[in-house]
């Protein structure tokens, strides 16, 4: 029973960590790009419809993603090790990965929030919130990518590091 519940706790980190890096890539090399082409009277179809739903599937792919990292790091017996850095290999990735999380619930969904209209605020304060979920969104993007070999690494040693 345990490799199968083991088996599903990695299935759903997996899955969910692929919602939460896909979703973060399609805004920063999708969505953002794009936003200058789209016509005025189009806009409000992203910021109202598109931007919301996708904001929504995107931090709670972070929170799950972290939380069944966690329980099957706790599973496998490493969770201490990768947290204190014992065991750099996970522990770096694992440390990268919580600090996106933390972007994402509480620097990046605060900004967008006001900056989509979702919470009232001035329209001055729409575009520089706007512009403090992009950078910490890029931010993400950036550690997405040794977060992303870390843990692969760990789990697939090669006896190259």
């Amino acid at each position: 029973m345990e490799d199968i519940t083991l088996f599903l706790v990695r299935y759903l980190h997996v899955l969910s960590g692929i919602m939460w890096i896909g979703i973060l890539w399609y805004f920063n090399f999708v969505q953002i790009p794009c936003m200058a082409k789209i016509p005025a009277d189009q806009k409000p179809a992203i910021s109202k419809v598109i931007a919301p739903e996708a904001l929504f599937w995107f931090r709670w792919g972070a929170a799950f993603t972290v939380l069944f990292g966690l329980i099957l790091a706790w599973m496998n017996g490493y969770i201490h090790e990768a947290l204190t850095l014992q065991r750099p290999d996970i522990g770096f990735g694992m440390w990268l990965g919580l600090i996106m999380a933390f972007n994402v619930w509480f620097v990046i969904w605060p900004a967008q929030k006001i900056a989509l209209g979702l919470v009232e605020a001035d329209a001055e304060a729409k575009p520089k919130a706007g512009r403090r979920a992009m950078l910490f969104s890029r931010a993400n993007t950036l550690m997405s990518i040794p977060m992303l070999f870390s843990m692969i690494s760990g789990q697939n040693p090669t006896g190259l590091y």
